[in-house]
């Protein structure tokens, strides 16, 4: 029993209202989402953190998936997914509450916690919000509408980082000063207002998400246990090396936004904590040029296997480049008024180009013909996102091990590699012999 949205809901809602939800719980996961790139610095500088130290940041919020998945998905189907996506707003609100005594008291233990409590809300909004934008239409065209709905969450990424600079981000010292206790202080202290801001805009969100006349997707119940529809869903091939697939692709995607500040604090970059918002740019523009060639001029695979060979591309510039060059940025930025970055370190934004239609693709292709499993194999995909745990702590790790801070981010490569496989044949497996 495939899922539909009830067709009387249908003919009574515009287009437009699904669409305006979906559309901003996508805008508010992209505001917390993204903000990890700006705030990772930030708390690196202030709490005088190492680069491993500072990876456990990102990984604290990513790693909730593997906690929340599988129970987000059974949520999901006992209260609907508008009702999902209400509480996992008001999870994450809440959570976001916690980072004003994590400022007061300067522990990177309540931080961390307040990480992974909101990426448990995360979790809970992405398992309820994915399947409706894939199941509102027609599943070739749902990389276009995921598209749609990553332009929303990249334009977050665009803009928190810039408005985390200019309203949080100031009077800091330079890299590599010693800081004051006064120093300290101020920095904390200009967290508190900010995260008021979000708590308050979040449960905003939750009201629109529970209160708006959304029509739901229905999943008939057949009395299996969600034990059994596990193992069910995983002896679907296309499916069990999707949830790879996404697992891989979010260590990269979370490697390029999040680890680029850091990379550029190293650099004795000024502006490190706007550096998401040239990654995020760069995806912006990925997904832009997804809307326009699918499904018309391009598949959903004929795009994943150009973004995996991208990815590839990218990061052999990135590993061998030289950060005393500015070549690329005199070509890309400088003649429009923007900085003089080092090779490598805009390469690493470039890598949010290469990125940007992994994740359009690969849910359409890894839920194609699951039908009433797709709920429990959208719960799956979204524990994929835990893969953003793994990203910076590699990164962190490949830094301490030698590789030192540029050539750690060849371990990417097989991430991308994989993601190659899975466009060319993984998502045509159905069965595994």
């Amino acid at each position: 029993m495939e899922a539909t949205v009830e067709k009387d809901d249908l003919e009574k809602q515009s287009v437009w209202l699904p669409m305006t939800l979906a559309g901003s719980m996508f805008f508010i996961l992209g505001c917390i989402t993204w903000l990890n790139g700006a705030i990772t610095p930030f708390l690196q500088q202030m709490l005088e953190l190492s680069p491993l130290q500072a990876s456990f940041i990102i990984s604290s919020f990513y790693i909730a998936v593997t906690v929340a998945g599988i129970p987000s998905a059974m949520l999901i189907k006992r209260v609907g997914y508008k009702n999902g996506m209400a509480i996992g707003c008001a999870i994450m609100a809440l959570s976001a509450l916690m980072y004003i005594p994590a400022a007061k008291m300067q522990m990177i233990e309540i931080f961390l916690f307040a990480q992974l409590m909101i990426g448990v809300g995360q979790t809970v909004l992405q398992t309820a919000v994915n399947p409706y934008v894939v199941k509102m239409g027609s599943e070739r065209s749902a990389a276009v509408r995921v598209c749609i709905m990553g332009l929303l969450n990249k334009s977050a990424g665009v803009i928190v980082p810039i408005v985390f600079a200019a309203v949080v981000v100031s009077g800091v010292v330079n890299e590599g000063e010693s800081l004051s206790q006064a120093q300290k202080d101020l920095m904390a202290n200009s967290l508190i207002a900010p995260y008021l801001g979000i708590a308050g805009l979040i449960f905003l969100f939750a009201a629109f998400a529970k209160f708006s006349p959304l029509p739901d997707l229905v999943f008939e119940e057949e009395g299996q246990t969600s034990k059994g529809e596990v193992k069910e869903a995983l002896s679907h091939p296309h499916l069990a090396l999707g949830v790879i697939g996404i697992a891989l692709y979010v260590a990269v995607e979370v490697i390029a936004a999040d680890t680029i500040g850091s990379y550029a604090l190293q650099l004795g970059i000024a502006d490190y904590s706007v550096m998401t918002s040239y990654t995020m740019g760069c995806m912006l523009i990925g997904y832009a040029i997804g809307i326009a060639l699918i499904p018309r001029f391009m598949s959903q695979q004929n795009a994943l296997v150009m973004s995996a060979i991208a990815g590839i591309v990218t990061v052999f510039a990135v590993v061998l480049g030289d950060n005393e060059s500015t070549a690329l940025a005199n070509l890309l930025l400088v003649p429009f008024g923007g900085p003089q970055l080092p090779d490598p370190l805009l390469c690493i934004a470039l890598l949010g180009f290469a990125n940007a239609m992994v994740w359009p693709a690969i849910w359409p292709l890894a839920l194609d013909g699951l039908g009433r499993l797709t709920g429990t194999a959208s719960g799956l995909l979204i524990m994929g996102i835990a893969g953003g745990a793994l990203g910076p702590l590699l990164i962190g790790v490949g830094n301490v091990a030698g590789l030192g801070a540029q050539g750690a981010y060849s371990l990417m490569l097989p991430s991308y590699l994989f993601i190659l496989f899975y466009a060319l044949k993984g998502h045509k497996m159905r069965s595994w012999k």
